[in-house]
């Protein structure tokens, strides 16, 4: 992580280390900071003053037609294509192989012209089986939460609001099935981006293809309520329109990611960790300061009071969080002020006294007020994904091993012949292609399992190498040894990028793919974790965040 003009060396002392961090009960307790990548999207908009408009909005009565959302910066414009189509209920369905949506959009490079929608009008609603070309930067689709859009709309039309705890319940009129970007079924590819400031940083694309469907779902609902209501209709209020967010079910296909990337996982944690250590590092707190954290408080408390799940482990995650919270809440109120480096005081306690689901909803309390001392290093949070990584040979088997030892402590630990420990596999579908985890004792396909067992690999490596007794260099032993080649560059990467691993075992028996999910929804910006079971999850994005009218006329992010 290359990190920004201004860093703070005396934070080093306060950084919490990746055997602490990487742990999967950890990164499955995640909560969405300052530093996620819609809050730095959101920042960026409104730091440059960019400007909003909906040119182009053809609906009929029943809310089928086409939509242009403009979203316009210093440099370049982009623009949301929406489509909105009459789906009939039985083919209303969130699974990756559905053929049809209540709506579809892409985000286009520019302003369309008529000829670019009716291009978009052939392609766009078809999805997969359709194409769309390097104008366009991502592709993606969205259902109806149909019980809770239909409510919205009768009251709307009614000239009533809708029910506040309904909104609450649901917190979105629609959630995506999919965003897909960089290059996918013929999109442009991330490197048409890559030197675009309003771009930098990771899923900018995304995340604004996500805020600006958003403001569609709600002008959707008004517009059919004012088709049936006519004069009685009303639009819905303010404050409830901010209770909204686009939803979105996320199964294992986004799992394997932060394996695959590790490089890209290194520099988003590396990115919060050190923010959490330059808050620690403060000698005092500042008036305003104490005051951004209550009212952070305040805003979490009132997120708990809406955010409900079924399952079991996040109910107990929820239960622990509402003592969490008030624990914080007594503790800010007698003795945040107190004492020398008063923030790492309140971290120390948090340590000791908080469940990790609490612990990490600190973290994210403590960055809240801060800004001036943390959001720039959103500008570390990008990798070089085109970068190689080519193995050094010349390096001694000893260090090679000793590598091992340092940082794969938790792998070589492990005893990798029992049936728990290697429970599970990752493979990719056949019919859906996305990856999916088998049950390695119990099911056939293990022979095409995807080399993300990543604690099984280190410890294989590290016997061999323990055991070598040829030339003392690592050419030499791959030479004899060629199956751990793909571990070689992953151990000298992890050397470089210390919180590139996740540090548990990835095909036990009691791991949680919810755990992978979670973690990156987090810096994606997510919110109300609703696990489904332990291979998928449900999320909101940008509820509580503003509208495009919002944030021109000045509203806080």
């Amino acid at each position: 992580m290359q990190e920004p003009a201004g860093h703070h060396a005396e934070s080093a002392a306060f950084r919490r280390q990746p055997a602490t961090v990487m742990r999967l009960a950890r990164m499955g307790s995640a909560h969405p900071t300052r530093l996620s990548f819609l809050r730095v999207l959101l920042r960026r908009m409104k730091n440059d003053n960019w400007a909003f408009d909906r040119p182009v909005w053809q609906m009929d009565a029943k809310g089928v037609g086409r939509a242009v959302y403009r979203a316009i910066g210093p440099e370049r414009t982009y623009s949301l294509v929406a489509f909105a189509h009459d789906l009939p209920a039985e083919m209303r369905s969130d699974r990756v192989i559905a053929t049809a949506w209540d709506a579809t959009f892409t985000l286009f490079d520019g302003t369309p012209s008529e000829a670019d929608l009716e291009r978009l009008a052939a392609n766009v609603p078809l999805q997969e089986a359709g194409r769309i070309g390097p104008s366009e930067l991502s592709l993606s689709r969205a259902n109806r939460s149909v019980r809770l859009f239909d409510h919205v709309v009768e009251r709307l039309s009614q000239g009533r609001q809708p029910d506040a705890d309904a909104l609450d319940a649901v917190g979105y009129l629609m959630r995506t099935t999919a965003v897909y970007g960089s290059g996918k079924f013929g999109a442009a590819d991330r490197t048409v981006l890559q030197n675009r400031p309003e771009a930098h940083g990771p899923f900018q694309m995304e995340m604004l293809s996500v805020w600006l469907i958003r403001a569609f779902t709600v002008d959707l609902a008004e517009h059919l309520a004012a088709a049936r209501g006519g004069e009685m209709a009303v639009a819905m209020a303010p404050d409830l329109r901010r209770r909204l967010g686009v939803g979105n079910s996320t199964g294992l296909g986004m799992a394997p990611f932060l394996v695959r990337h590790p490089v890209l996982l290194n520099n988003w944690v590396q990115a919060r960790e050190e923010a959490l250590a330059r808050v620690r590092a403060q000698k005092s707190a500042t008036s305003d300061a104490i005051a951004g954290f209550r009212a952070a408080l305040k805003d979490a408390a009132r997120t708990l009071a809406t955010w409900r799940s079924p399952h079991p482990i996040q109910a107990g995650k929820l239960d622990d969080l509402g003592r969490d919270l008030q624990m914080i809440r007594a503790y800010q109120d007698e003795r945040l002020e107190k004492g020398p480096h008063p923030w790492d005081t309140l971290w120390r306690w948090g340590e000791r006294s908080l469940s990790l689901e609490g612990q990490e909803m600190l973290l994210s309390l403590m960055l809240e007020p801060h800004g001036n001392l943390v959001d720039s290093l959103a500008e570390c949070m990008d990798a070089d994904e085109d970068a190689a990584f080519r193995i050094d040979g010349a390096m001694p088997v000893d260090r090679a091993e000793s590598l091992l030892n340092e940082f794969y402590d938790w792998a070589v630990s492990t005893d990798f012949s029992t049936a728990q420990s290697t429970a599970r596999f990752w493979y990719v579908s056949e019919e859906k292609l996305e990856p999916r985890l088998g049950e390695r004792h119990d099911e056939p396909g293990a022979d095409l399992e995807l080399p993300l067992c990543i604690g099984r690999l280190a410890a294989q490596m590290r016997k061999d190498v323990s055991a070598w007794q040829g030339e003392n260099t690592l050419a030499a032993f791959l030479l004899a040894h060629p199956e751990h080649r793909f571990m070689a560059r992953r151990v000298q990467v992890t050397a470089r990028y210390p919180f590139a691993e996740v540090r548990d075992n990835l095909i036990a028996s009691d791991m949680l793919p919810i755990d992978l999910l979670r973690c990156k929804l987090a810096f994606f910006g997510a919110s109300h974790f609703d696990p489904r079971s332990d291979r998928w999850v449900r999320i909101s994005l940008f509820q509580n965040a503003p509208y495009p009218q919002d944030l021109a006329a000045g509203e806080p992010v």
